[in-house]
């Protein structure tokens, strides 16, 4: 049945085959295969709509070496050997945006005089938004690398001045060489990491 077989190609490509590359072909990534994860990563749920993710893709050496001073030490050389480093930010002012994302009724007003809530809404929904990205990457042939280990401040000091986005984590993109592909580690089983009522 075609379903079936789409949904286990599908479930592969996502996730029992896909690892996380040890090393990077030596290959560009298209610019509009960029614009390409990004409207598919755009599409999937978010609270209100709300869709606070913002991303600032770094494909060019001068700008990569921007953010090296911000890396922890370990994280440096596998920037630059990434064909692509996004930084997943978030706009500390998504709300302004809801008139237009979310018209059903002024979600708007939640937030505005709400910076508590604000920074907790902005924060899991890009950072859902983030992981929409990785599996986004998979499906069109890409693959990731999301990393923390760098200095939020000091990458939104370097690129947001302004104080409007806000760095949350990196995710290396690109081609991932298909020789030696690491070995998964252990994951929590379902009575380890679930329980249900």
């Amino acid at each position: 049945m075609p379903d079936t077989l789409l949904a286990r190609t599908a479930e592969e490509l996502l996730f029992t085959r896909a690892r996380t590359p040890s090393a990077w072909q030596d290959r560009r990534v298209d610019t509009e295969l960029l614009h390409q994860l990004w409207n598919l990563a755009r599409l999937p749920p978010t609270a209100f709509n709300a869709g606070p993710a913002r991303l600032l893709f770094l494909v060019t050496p001068q700008a990569k070496a921007r953010l090296l001073p911000t890396l922890s030490k370990g994280n440096i050389a596998k920037v630059q050997a990434a064909p692509v480093t996004a930084v997943v930010a978030r706009d500390t002012r998504f709300y302004d945006e809801l008139p237009r994302l979310f018209p059903q009724y002024d979600a708007r007003a939640l937030f505005i005089d709400n910076p508590d809530l604000a920074e907790k809404t902005g924060v899991r929904n890009a950072t859902l938004q983030g992981a929409y990205l990785i599996l986004a990457a998979r499906l069109l042939g890409l693959d990731a690398w999301p990393m923390g280990g760098f200095d939020a401040a000091a990458v939104d000091a370097e690129f947001f001045p302004d104080g409007l986005w806000r760095a949350e984590f990196l995710v290396n993109l690109g081609y991932g060489t298909a020789v030696n592909p690491p070995e998964r580690n252990p994951r929590l089983g379902f009575d380890e990491a679930c329980r249900v009522l």
